[in-house]
């Protein structure tokens, strides 16, 4: 588990930078991280630290986005998909910064909207357990939450699905990134 001195001090700092309701879905994927990890033998704290700070840059101004990708490097494209993507890499950078987080904190952190071809099992924790967490309410929320407790493995691939036909459906581009990360799965986990 997450020291308990840093977890205040990382919950005081995230609380400071989003809503209530952010906050609220934070601590909730950070138990749904925890739940995950003890399930699946990964690292409790390093799941708990991704949770707590995966969304830390989601509520930000597309000025301060802006600002971000430059001063990080963060590839530009990013900017045309807004917050929904780009809030990831953005916190990733800044928990860099400030907690000094190890290179599979980071990555989970980077890729918990999209997904990514290597992730880590805490990347894989927490982008099922953002996913998963117990506010979430959509149609096919009890199935993806029984596939994380059966097969991290299988989760991923139907939330990937599952993401892809939403963006399909309400006619949103979709980062190329993703369907790589899709294309990657769906060949090479599912076989």
């Amino acid at each position: 588990m997450l020291d308990e001195i840093l977890r205040q001090q990382i919950i005081k700092c995230v609380e400071k930078q989003m809503s209530q309701k952010r906050f609220a879905h934070v601590l909730r994927v950070e138990q749904k991280a925890i739940e995950l990890a003890k399930r699946y033998e990964v690292n409790i704290a390093s799941c708990q630290l991704a949770a707590l700070l995966h969304d830390y840059a989601k509520e930000w101004s597309m000025e301060e986005y802006k600002q971000a990708v430059e001063r990080y490097g963060i590839p530009k494209i990013m900017l045309t998909y807004g917050s929904n993507i780009l809030h990831g890499p953005v916190a990733a950078h800044l928990a860099k910064e400030k907690y000094e987080i190890n290179d599979d904190v980071f990555q989970a952190i980077y890729y918990h909207t999209i997904g990514h071809t290597k992730m880590s099992d805490i990347a894989k924790v927490l982008y099922i357990a953002d996913y998963t967490e117990d506010g979430r309410q959509f149609d096919g929320v009890d199935q993806a939450r029984y596939l994380s407790m059966e097969n991290l493995d299988q989760a991923i691939i139907y939330r990937l699905k599952q993401t892809l036909m939403h963006l399909v459906e309400i006619e949103k581009t979709i980062f190329p990134d993703m369907i790589a990360t899709y294309n990657y799965w769906i060949s090479h986990v599912k076989n």
